[in-house]
C-alpha cells in the first residue's frame, strides 16, 4: 500500500466519499472511490478491493462506527467495487448487501458470506432519512449485472464506472466538462460496451436529473448531471453509428 492515503469529503448532504489515489494504476494516475450514505441505516456504495480494506474502513471509521453499517452495494461484480465485501460484512454483523436479482443469482449468492438481499429493478429501499433506488444497467458501462443505485433524497446518482476520469482531481467540480475526460478514459481502457442500448439506458439515467454524479474513478460532479448523462449518451450513440457504417473484419 505504500504511501496511499483515503481522504474523505462530504459531497452532499450526508453522502461521503472516500478516495485513494494510485498514482502508478494506469498512465496518469486513477482514483479510487468508495461512497458513504450516512443515513439511520448507513449504506456503502463500492467496497473497494480486499488490500484497501484497512484504508477505507479507517476512513468509513472516521464518518460513522464500522458495525453500524446495514446496507452494502456497488455497481457490478469486480474486485475494486466489491472484493473485499466479505471483510465489510465481518465488521457490521448487521449489514446486508443489497443488489439486483440477477447479479444475486449468478454472482453474491455464492461469494458473499451472508445471503444478499436481490431487489427488482427500479426498486426503492428507505435507509432512514434518505431513499435509495436501484436501477439496473445491462453492460452500461460493462457487466451483465451492472447497476446503478439513485439517493433520491440528496438527488446523488453513484454511477460506477459510468464516466470514468483518470489522473487526480478534487473531490467535486462544479459545473465542469468531464464527458471529454469520459471518453478519453474509455480511449484508454475500451472498458464500455458498445450496443444498442447503450444509450438509451444512459438516457434513463439523465431522466433522473441527477444533482450529482457519484464517479467511481474521478471527482464527483455538482450541477446538471442530465446534461453529462445526455452527453456520454450522444457520444456513444455516435460512436454506434460509426462503428456500424463499417462491417467488421473477420
Amino acid at each position: 500500500m505504500g504511501d496511499m492515503q483515503t481522504t474523505v469529503h462530504e459531497i452532499a448532504e450526508d453522502v461521503y466519499r472516500m478516495s485513494t489515489y494510485v498514482d502508478d494504476a494506469v498512465p496518469g494516475g486513477f482514483t479510487f472511490n468508495q461512497f458513504l450514505i450516512a443515513a439511520d441505516e448507513p449504506l456503502l456504495f463500492h467496497t473497494g478491493p480486499r488490500a484497501m480494506f484497512p484504508l477505507i474502513s479507517d476512513a468509513v471509521a472516521k464518518v460513522i462506527a464500522l458495525d453500524r453499517l446495514r446496507w452494502i452495494s456497488f455497481g457490478h461484480v469486480e474486485s475494486d467495487e466489491c472484493g473485499s465485501m466479505n471483510h465489510w460484512l465481518a465488521a457490521a454483523p448487521n449489514a446486508e448487501v443489497v443488489f439486483n436479482g440477477l447479479g444475486c443469482d449468478v454472482s453474491l449468492n455464492d461469494l458473499a458470506d451472508r445471503p444478499p438481499r436481490p431487489m427488482d429493478d427500479d426498486g426503492r429501499l428507505d435507509i432512514g432519512g434518505h431513499t435509495i433506488r436501484l436501477l439496473t444497467t445491462p453492460h452500461v458501462p460493462h457487466g451483465w449485472e451492472a447497476q446503478v443505485v439513485f439517493d433520491e433524497t440528496t438527488r446523488t446518482l453513484f454511477c460506477g464506472d459510468l464516466g470514468t476520469q483518470t489522473g487526480d482531481a478534487p473531490a467535486i467540480v462544479h459545473d465542469t466538462d468531464i464527458v471529454t475526460g469520459a471518453f478519453a478514459a474509455d480511449d484508454m481502457f475500451g472498458a464500455t460496451s458498445l450496443t444498442p442500448a447503450t444509450a438509451p439506458t444512459i438516457r434513463r439515467l439523465a431522466g433522473l436529473a441527477p444533482r450529482t454524479l457519484a464517479l467511481m474513478h474521478g471527482p464527483a460532479f455538482a450541477g446538471d448531471g442530465a446534461a453529462v448523462l445526455d452527453g456520454l449518451a450522444d457520444g456513444y450513440a455516435a460512436r454506434l453509428a460509426r462503428a456500424t457504417d463499417h462491417p467488421a473484419v473477420a
